[in-house]
């Protein structure tokens, strides 16, 4: 019992450490605590760390993608999801089928099946490797699709693996398996969504923050657990629920509540990270051992995952070119039809009320419901014209995608997971294990320097954020003016509030507190009405909904006006 407390206690310090001395020396942190987990299994007197890798597929992975599904700007997924959802389905079934082929040719007696198996062990990239990619100068748009495929991904690789395993042993069947696959994410976004209205309804009727922190932890596992018992997909139905929550939550759950959640939840992720690359690195002697009681050395097999590193990169590639000349080609249609949507968009209800006739059969006028989504989907799509216009992908973002590909623990706990009958089981741990520290170490290593060597031409990004920073402060004007009541006189000067009468002026800032309350309240439903139409910045909208919060804790903190 000592032992493992001394041990995490030690892991605790390792993490801390890592993410104050990864950055002063100019190395990632993740990185860092692979090197210290790496030297530590070489040590002999420690023992060889063999991690069940049931941890991290149900027990790590749930958190860290709902909790990165909460934080994500929900109008840049839906903008990208075009993208994401290819990255995340088509290139991994891609891969695997290309890597299956390879593992097949280059293993003795491996087996197509099995080779696909590896292969989708192997495809996806990690959610947590991808959080080196934050930590550099790639721009924000990349960063949205990197953070949207890795949401997703891990799904379709483990699902695509449970298909392969058992085509290696039984009779496979494509329109069975592409049944199995769409009925695993049909149970999964049902249950993420049910699990995170469920989750935003109980914890807005709960009053103490951290009680509702403490029910916060428990959403990703209330929505993964039934949905793999129902044999979906238990990290979609994690990441679903995550969405809901950061889409509605902030309508719901007070400041106090949202401020302890995020604290919390970042505390929770640096944890769950670190422990996630230090077992990485501490799995290394165990798996060393395995090949080569079972193999004449690992050199061959380093070659084969060095072979399947290459062939992803590759792979990935001639996936993503094709896949920005369309995004390309698509926003160029967008900017030929940003002015007739403007026209749209400026028109009065009568003339919009004509372009929905035109187009109906029998000329059948529309309800005022349908009146307003039509104008919702008028401002939206304008949002999204200017949003691709103002942020294109070039060469330089597609090699940013490319690159930031990287495999983790996630393909190292995915290979442990392979049945003990697999021909050469050890061999292809190893090769899982090596391909992702590869990708960890040469991916992840060179990352930084790629990007500010191809780094585009400065813009000034500060003057165009400070624009919509004004333009987002009118919003909120208009809306706060929109309150009734903002405005009532009272004590003006030092004089006027020493002579006041006590209880007026208890009852004056009573009022006055309330009335500032409903003017934030309005400004938040404004700002969150922005975001739901993407009209500003995803990065300016949460900076000014976090003003708000700090505004609105202070405020209730304090009991008196915000003056």
């Amino acid at each position: 019992m000592n032992e493992l407390l001394v041990i995490g206690v030690v892991a605790l310090v390792a993490i801390a450490g890592s993410a104050v001395l990864g950055p002063r020396i100019g190395v990632a942190a993740p990185l860092v605590l692979v090197a210290v987990g790496v030297a530590a299994s070489l040590v002999p007197w420690i023992p060889d760390a063999r991690i069940e890798p049931e941890w991290i597929l149900a027990g790590v992975l749930p958190p860290l993608l709902y909790s990165a599904a909460v934080s994500m700007p929900s109008m840049n997924f839906r903008r990208e999801f075009g993208a994401i959802s290819g990255l995340s389905v088509l290139l991994v079934v891609a891969s695997s089928l290309v890597l299956g082929l390879f593992f097949a040719w280059v293993v003795p007696g491996l087996g197509f099946w099995w080779g696909i198996a590896l292969g989708a062990i192997v495809s996806p990239t990690d959610a947590v490797a991808t959080s080196i990619v934050k930590q550099t100068s790639v721009s924000r748009r990349a960063i949205s699709i990197l953070d949207g495929e890795s949401l997703l991904n891990d799904a379709t690789a483990l699902v695509l693996l449970r298909t392969a395993i058992f085509a290696a042993g039984a009779s496979f069947s494509f329109w069975g398996a592409l049944g199995d696959f769409a009925r695993a994410v049909a149970i999964a976004v049902v249950i993420g969504w049910f699990v995170g209205w469920l989750n935003v309804w109980v914890r807005s009727r709960v009053p103490n923050a951290a009680v509702n922190t403490a029910l916060s932890f428990a959403v990703p596992f209330v929505a993964a657990i039934p949905t793999e018992h129902l044999e979906g997909s238990g990290l979609v139905a994690a990441v679903v629920a995550g969405l809901f929550t950061g889409i509605v939550g902030p309508r719901k759950l007070p400041p106090g509540h949202r401020l302890s959640d995020a604290q919390n939840w970042q505390t929770i992720e640096l944890v769950l990270e670190g422990a996630v690359f230090l077992t990485m690195g501490l799995q290394l002697a165990s798996i060393l051992h395995d090949v080569q009681a079972e193999h004449a050395g690992i050199g061959p097999a380093l070659l084969i995952a060095v072979g399947a590193l290459v062939l992803t990169v590759l792979v990935r590639a001639a996936y993503v070119v094709p896949l920005l000349l369309a995004l390309s080609a698509s926003a160029k249609r967008g900017e030929r039809m940003q002015e007739r949507f403007a026209e749209m968009h400026a028109q009065d209800r009568d003339a919009m009320s004509d372009v929905i006739r035109e187009h109906r059969p029998g000329n059948r006028a529309p309800s005022e419901r349908e009146l307003d989504r039509f104008a919702v989907r008028v401002r939206r799509t304008l949002a999204d014209i200017a949003y691709y216009t103002k942020a294109p992908l070039g060469w330089r973002e597609g090699t940013a995608v490319v690159w930031a590909g990287m495999r983790g623990a996630v393909t190292v706990a995915a290979a442990q997971t392979l049945p003990e009958g697999t021909p050469q089981r050890s061999l292809l741990v190893f090769v899982a294990f090596a391909v992702a520290l590869l990708s960890l170490v040469v991916q992840g290593g060179t990352i930084g320097p790629l990007l500010r060597r191809i780094a585009a031409p400065s813009t000034d990004t500060t003057e165009r954020d400070a624009e919509e920073r004004q333009r987002l402060l009118q919003l909120m004007r208009s809306a706060a003016e929109a309150v009734p009541g903002t405005r009532e006189d009272g004590p003006a000067t030092r004089e006027e509030l020493e002579a006041a009468d006590p209880a007026e002026l208890r009852a004056w800032m009573g009022r006055a507190k309330a009335r500032r309350l409903a003017v934030l309240e309005a400004q938040r439903a404004a700002v969150l009405d922005a975001r739901d139409d993407g009209s500003f910045d995803a990065e300016v909208l949460e900076s000014m909904l976090q003003n708000l919060d700090a505004e609105q804790i202070a405020l209730e903190l304090r009991g008196a006006p915000a003056r």
